[in-house]
């Protein structure tokens, strides 16, 4: 679990409600609460209203993908690139002491799939170019994928915001039909502006900042997939493993180190 991905929009929220006490806008915190007067049809014009909005950028099996995003946003980052590059290096021993064959052995030791994968290719005699060309391939794939429920949070975002807009504008055409009662304009002028602020703030607590590090673990599962074709076309260039771990050394935190 990445405890940065729970803490981070307490915090955010948290502070706001602090600076909105320090402010002395105490006042306003029932009226913001989602289950409050204004904010019950402030929902569900902005969440309603920007996942419409969604099915109509995505095909339904996009967009259900980019849902299940969230669980990777709350994980810890698959491809733990200092332990790719040690099992790495184990099997370049191996295949450098023995064979290539040897590592047939040690397949059901190895955790990051891309490299079980690779290892499984290479045993079978398949041609150095093909593996490199297949791994790359599947590498490009599964970084395109990724940037499907980037954007969908990005776009998250984008939309809510607007549609909090539109909330607004809703609230304020129901509050001009009151202007023959003075009393109601303040309170609903105030109401109107709930969806405005429940549309910012998921788009700058939750979709941007989720889009971001969706982003952010993609790009270092890809970083794993490199070091995976690197190692393995190492391996059967015979390279000494000295070699092979200072190329993978740039990926690593070792490298951050020196």
């Amino acid at each position: 679990m990445e405890i940065s991905s729970l803490i981070g929009p307490f915090i955010a929220v948290g502070m706001i409600i602090g600076g909105m006490i320090a402010k002395g806008a105490t006042h306003l915190i029932p009226e913001i609460m989602p289950w409050s007067h204004g904010g019950i049809p402030s929902i569900l014009i902005v969440v309603g209203g920007t996942a419409g909005a969604l099915l109509v950028a995505y095909p339904m099996t996009d967009y259900v993908a980019a849902l299940k995003g969230f669980m990777l946003y709350l994980k810890k980052p698959d491809a733990n690139r200092d332990e790719i590059a040690a099992k790495i290096i184990e099997l370049a021993q191996v295949a450098r002491k023995e064979s290539i064959l040897a590592l047939e052995k040690q397949k059901d030791s190895i955790s990051f799939a891309p490299l079980r994968k690779a290892v499984k290719l290479a045993v079978d005699g398949t041609d150095p170019t093909v593996l490199q060309d297949t791994l790359e391939t599947e590498a490009h794939f599964h970084m395109e994928e990724a940037e499907v429920a980037v954007k969908f949070w990005e776009d998250i975002g984008a939309i809510a915001p607007t549609i909090g807009i539109l909330g607004a504008v809703i609230g304020l055409m129901n509050v001009m039909g009151k202007l023959d009662q003075p009393k109601e304009i303040g309170p609903g002028i105030s109401v109107a502006f709930i969806a405005t602020l429940y549309g910012v703030g998921i788009a700058n607590i939750i979709g941007i900042p989720i889009g971001k590090k969706l982003k952010r673990n993609a790009i270092l599962h890809h970083y794993a997939f490199e070091m995976v074709i690197i190692g393995i076309d190492g391996i059967l260039s015979g390279l000494n493993p000295k070699i092979i771990e200072e190329k993978l050394k740039v990926f690593t935190n070792s490298h951050e180190e020196e």
